[in-house]
């Protein structure tokens, strides 16, 4: 008998990130449907299903909900796993970092490697009403599995320009005059990728005509970074996005400017002057910077072998046969708890849904 797994979509870089999970999902024979939230977009394939009530998700009984992002609605059924949507980078470098807050929703973290393994794993003995997996991210696998050298070489180097959404940490603004001079005057083809939650449309717009207007520049318009867009480029410029190990991965180096952890890992540069110059030595492959950056990857991602999703799945099947019900109830979380009852239409009376609350 096939069992049912879910998928909660609440923000648009979840795709890339559930996709080679649901594959190995399919290649065990069980099935899986997503509910993606009112406010994000659907961007599902023809062969991918989607519940689009709440009564549905119910009525599908999931064994596990998968969620990239931070929350999930406690009145799903199944495990609730939270698989991240990046590695702990710090991009704000703030004194707590974000990656490790733990809000109440989740019964299962599926970690990546030492840089999140060993604080999850802390946190998991203070607080003992979940556990910790090192299973690595499944977006990973994708990586993995669609990259046929670990370099992919071609006639003209291709630059990804791919900056975060932050407002006081995005280069995008900063960096405009210079990628406008140099889609012009180096033989490079460029390829303009923005965070899908970037809000600025006047910069955003600056980009999409330098695009119109340059044939050797190509914009990225969904906003997601997936296997096949990280694979088409050799050198990654950005700041202090989380994307920057999704690149070195693939054994790639990256220009970074005014990134807030710099490090032997990045050609980071202050002054929008010096990018030209930190690109041309990315091109070269510098064998001191491949070696520092794949160090620096192994710390991150632990597991970069094609198979963090079939970690991630027999993770459940462990806390299913050994720890479900059997760790220390969740907390009560009631005010978000309503919260996101109230923002999903689902009623506070038992066996009642409804539209209204």
């Amino acid at each position: 008998m096939k069992r049912h797994f879910l998928f909660f979509v609440s923000v648009a870089y979840s795709y890339p990130i559930l996709r080679p999970l649901q594959e190995e999902i399919w290649r065990r024979g069980d099935d899986v449907a997503w509910f993606v939230e009112d406010d994000c977009p659907i961007l599902l394939k023809n062969n991918e299903t989607l519940l689009r009530t709440l009564q549905d998700v119910l009525d599908y009984n999931p064994i596990a909900t998968f969620a990239p992002g931070n929350y999930i609605y406690d009145f799903f059924p199944g495990v609730k796993v939270s698989l991240f949507h990046g590695y702990p980078i710090n991009k704000r470098g703030d004194e707590k970092d974000d990656h490790f807050s733990i809000r109440g929703w989740f019964d299962i973290y599926c970690t990546q490697g030492e840089s999140s393994t060993l604080p999850f794993k802390k946190l998991e003995t203070k607080y003992g009403f979940f556990k910790v997996y090192e299973t690595g991210w499944c977006k990973t696998d994708a990586l993995v599995n669609k990259s046929t050298t670990a370099q992919v070489r071609h006639d003209r180097p291709v630059i990804l320009y791919s900056s975060t959404f932050t407002k006081d940490i995005t280069s995008a603004p900063h960096l405009f005059e210079t990628l406008s001079r140099l889609v012009r005057e180096k033989p490079w083809d460029w390829i303009i990728s923005f965070h899908p939650m970037f809000q600025d449309l006047s910069v955003l717009n600056q980009y999409k005509e330098l695009a119109r207007a340059c044939p050797n520049v190509t914009f990225n318009e969904s906003g997601l970074v997936d296997a096949e867009l990280l694979n088409s480029a050799d050198v990654l410029l950005s700041d202090a996005s989380s994307v920057i190990i999704e690149f070195m991965l693939l054994d790639k180096p990256v220009v970074t400017y005014r990134n807030t952890t710099p490090g032997r890992h990045l050609l980071n540069v202050t002054d929008p002057l010096d990018v030209e110059e930190a690109i041309a030595k990315a091109i070269t492959r510098p064998s001191g910077l491949m070696a520092d950056i794949r160090s620096y990857v192994t710390m991150h991602e632990a597991h970069a072998d094609g198979h963090s999703s079939a970690r991630v799945l027999d993770a459940v099947n462990n806390y299913i046969w050994y720890f479900q019900e059997k760790v220390r109830p969740k907390p009560l979380n009631l005010m978000r708890k309503l919260k996101l009852r109230w923002k999903a239409g689902y009623s506070f009376i038992p066996g009642f849904i409804g539209t209204n609350i």
